[in-house]
């Protein structure tokens, strides 16, 4: 049994983004693993100060929910990300969260990795955000599982009856 971590970075409860992130999680406890989602807009997450405080103390100055989310983090086997695309890349909300694993980020390796990345483009429209994900996540010493792309949805709940549903779903079942 794995614990599953899921960051969902869509700030539309159920939208697209969460959608996937849902499949997933029904694949990966029929397969017997333990899940859980955290939705990035439900937390209250401070740009990232460089102060570099980190450095000496191994934890952030600011206080806010972080701390936490990076500790469910270093403790999860598979690390799902997921996020919708803005102006072909991630959102600012993963993009504040990515740059706050700076107090951990040398203990955040070893990591099965799952991406989800939604958007109104087709492939072509959201690779950026993936290659930059996939780069992000390498470099922590992780290795990327699967991408499952959402692809050419926009409107909440579009992503519904498309191949991305089956592919998240076996995603988790293959965990």
């Amino acid at each position: 049994m794995k614990r599953v971590v899921l960051l969902s970075a869509s700030p539309r409860k159920n939208g697209n983004s969460d959608i996937l992130c849902h499949e997933f999680i029904r694949g990966a406890e029929e397969a017997g693993n333990t899940c859980e989602l955290i939705p990035l807009y439900e937390k209250k997450i401070g740009f990232c100060r460089a102060c570099y405080a980190c450095f000496k103390t191994g934890r952030c100055v600011l206080n806010d929910d972080m701390a936490e989310i990076l500790e469910k983090v270093q403790d999860s086997d598979v690390l799902v990300i997921a996020t919708p695309t803005y102006f072909l890349t991630m959102n600012g909300m993963l993009k504040t969260t990515i740059d706050r694993f700076l107090p951990k980020w040398q203990e955040l390796g070893g990591h099965d990795v799952y991406l989800i990345i939604t958007g109104h483009d087709s492939r072509s429209g959201l690779k950026l955000a993936g290659d930059e994900l996939r780069a992000i996540f390498e470099n922590l010493g992780n290795q990327i599982k699967g991408i499952i792309w959402g692809e050419n949805v926009w409107q909440k709940g579009e992503v519904l009856n498309t191949k991305a549903m089956d592919e998240a779903y076996h995603a988790g079942l293959g965990i």
